[in-house]
């Protein structure tokens, strides 16, 4: 495979060697590269023979002599330097067949490629995992695959995957990983009626025979949208039916915190909110290992909020005689939780004054409560003529990674022009929400 490079890394290996934009990769030591962890893996020696085609169809044999795992400083147009692998199921919980037409194409990609795991921290089926695919990761000893193993009944998991391969032939891999030394996280979707009870039990015993490869298991909520027409049927989970989960999690973990010394299995968030639960302290967590799955994230942005508002304090750093007027909309799961921590850092403020909008999913319904999901349109609609303050404060898990677009294509500019609002993007952390509220004592 030949692979246009399209930048270089300025004082990098490649630059002294005038590779440059336009050239196209074609070996290493070779080899041909098949995608970015061939050429990474092929990379991390001390000695190297790179094959470049220039624009003009020269071909230049490089020598190259450097560090071990030193970069070459080449980039390519593909991120994984070949197309995604994409999801061949049709998983009875899919969220993105909930998605209503009309919305931009890269939204109905599903992807399920086991390179992405390792890049991205996504999560994988093991159904799109050839043996070559099996038998690399191995020999790489790459790690950690995260795992959406939703059950562990091979039956069951090929009716909710709707896959004939979803089953054995897919769980095996998993006992071929762990016997190789693998890392792996693993993720449950709960659907009512379906995976949980004793289904949800025996998924949790049958992944803790795999520790401590198998690291850690997380249990969420199947995210359910008005656009489910056509679709299986799914129940969403009430309140009574959370704190059933919770307890049933909660007696696994006292036996693994007895029997492994780790609790392994945690509920994400929503568990707790909708169960009207406490969050728990930090050390519940174990360090935060599925935190980008919703384990957690909570009891760590409380923490980070104090943590900074200590450190802010101790330093003279808020500005404590100064008017400051923010607004802050969110999704209906974490307003309580941004109220309590305005409420916090009112204390240390005290001519701070705000106001906490929930934002309801008008577009994908009103089951959907998580913040990442909020349209333009929907925070549009209900913030028009309501006071904002000097800045209204977003959620960063609303934007398209790295960029300024939230899901309906509006942008911040849209947004800002249409309430006549300064927006400031607040970032996952504790401490990017204070900066943001103090930003604007200037």
């Amino acid at each position: 495979m030949e692979h246009k490079i399209i930048s270089v890394q300025p004082g990098s290996i490649a630059e002294e060697l005038e590779i440059a934009p336009g050239d196209v990769l074609l070996s290493v030591n070779g080899k041909e590269i098949s995608d970015i962890f061939d050429y990474q893996y092929s990379c991390n020696e001390e000695y190297l023979t790179v094959l470049v085609r220039k624009p003009d169809g020269e071909e230049w044999e490089l020598e190259i002599e450097k560090e071990y795992e030193e970069d070459l400083g080449m980039e390519f147009g593909e991120g994984l330097m070949d197309s995604y692998k994409s999801c061949r199921n049709k998983c009875i919980f899919c969220f993105i067949d909930q998605m209503p037409p009309g919305m931009r194409e890269t939204l109905y990609f599903k992807d399920d490629d086991a390179r992405l795991s390792f890049l991205q921290g996504n999560y994988i089926t093991l159904t799109n995992m050839s043996e070559k695919d099996l038998e690399r990761i191995i020999r790489y000893h790459m790690s950690p695959v995260n795992i959406s193993v939703h059950t562990t009944n091979p039956e069951l998991r090929c009716q909710m995957l709707h896959n004939r391969f979803a089953g054995l032939e897919a769980l095996d891999k998993i006992e071929k990983l762990y016997d190789a030394g693998i890392e792996m996280n693993s993720q449950i979707v709960l659907c009512k009626g379906i995976n949980d009870g004793k289904e949800l039990d025996r998924s949790i015993e049958d992944l803790s025979r795999f520790y401590p490869y198998m690291q850690s298991l997380s249990v969420v909520p199947v995210g359910l949208t008005k656009y489910r027409e056509g679709l299986a049927h799914l129940e969403r989970f009430e309140k009574e039916d959370a704190v059933l989960v919770l307890g049933q999690i909660e007696a696994w973990q006292e036996k693994f915190l007895e029997r492994l010394g780790t609790r392994f299995v945690h509920a994400s968030d929503e568990w707790f909110l909708t169960a009207e639960r406490e969050i728990p302290d930090a050390d519940y967590y174990e360090g935060y290992g599925q935190i980008e799955n919703g384990v957690g994230m909570i009891r760590s942005l409380e923490d980070e909020v104090m943590e900074a508002l200590y450190e802010y304090e101790r330093q003279g750093l808020l500005p404590k005689e100064k008017e400051i007027s923010v607004s802050l909309a969110t999704g209906k799961l974490a307003a309580p939780v941004m109220e309590k921590l305005l409420g916090k850092i009112n204390e240390h403020l005290p001519k701070l004054s705000y106001r906490v909008y929930m934002i309801e999913n008008e577009f994908f319904g009103k089951d959907i409560t998580v913040a990442g999901l909020l349209t333009g349109q929907d925070i549009l609609k209900q913030l028009a003529g309501k006071p904002l303050g000097d800045a209204l404060l977003l959620p960063e898990a609303l934007l398209r990674s790295g960029e300024e677009v939230l899901l309906d294509d509006f942008t911040i500019t849209d947004l800002e022009k249409a309430l006549q609002i300064s927006i400031r993007i607040v970032q996952s952390d504790g401490e990017s929400l204070l900066k943001q509220v103090i930003r604007q004592a200037g």
